[in-house]
């Protein structure tokens, strides 16, 4: 059986890469989904029962400040902001809450690249720099449902629910994959 599972195993060598990084990406997000709970309805958020809602809520402050900077000067929509909700004048809302905030996809790419084969001095840099393109992601990603809640209503539970959830992974598999091919593949290369 043990020699039956090294041949799978063995033939299996060419995406290595890829079960590595599934494996890593589903820890992170069980280890996150049974630890660190919180009511879409309140802003506490724990982790082992502890209270960690400060960096989520400041988080979330800043993302409602962002969007709201880009919906009024970049896509000149009318709205009003109470308590992290957007009120448009056309009577649609959009609640920026705090599982709304990115974190959880940060802490997934920063396991990824920090648990993931490679060398520790591009890590250093590689993984702030994809943090920040995460971030970046993320600002896009509300922005652009605030937008659509403002002029196609219909269109936002789609969107939120189902495309933009797997674009988000999606972003942080192609930072892992450029890190696969440009940092530890080259490596492995370069050392033959």
């Amino acid at each position: 059986m043990k020699a039956k599972l090294l041949h799978i195993w063995k033939k299996l060598e060419p995406v290595h890469g890829v079960i590595y990084f599934v494996i890593i990406l589903l820890c992170c997000h069980f280890f996150w989904k049974y630890t660190v709970l919180g009511d879409e309805s309140n802003q506490r958020v724990t982790f082992f029962g502890l209270n960690i809602s400060a960096p989520f809520i400041a988080m979330t402050n800043h993302i409602v400040t962002v969007v709201a900077y880009f919906l009024k000067h970049l896509l000149n929509v009318s709205f009003a902001v109470y308590e992290n909700v957007f009120y448009f004048e056309n009577h649609v809302s959009v609640g920026i809450v705090w599982s709304c905030s990115g974190l959880k996809q940060m802490y997934i790419f920063f396991c990824i690249i920090a648990f993931y084969r490679g060398p520790w001095k591009q890590k250093l840099w590689y993984i702030p720099m994809g943090l920040v393109i995460v971030y970046l992601f993320n600002i896009f990603r509300i922005t652009t449902l605030a937008y659509v809640a403002y002029t196609h209503t219909h269109s936002v539970e789609f969107l939120h629910t189902h495309l933009f959830k797997y674009l988000f992974y999606g972003v942080i598999f192609l930072l892992w994959v450029v890190w696969e091919e440009k940092f530890v593949k080259r490596r492995q290369r370069s050392r033959k």
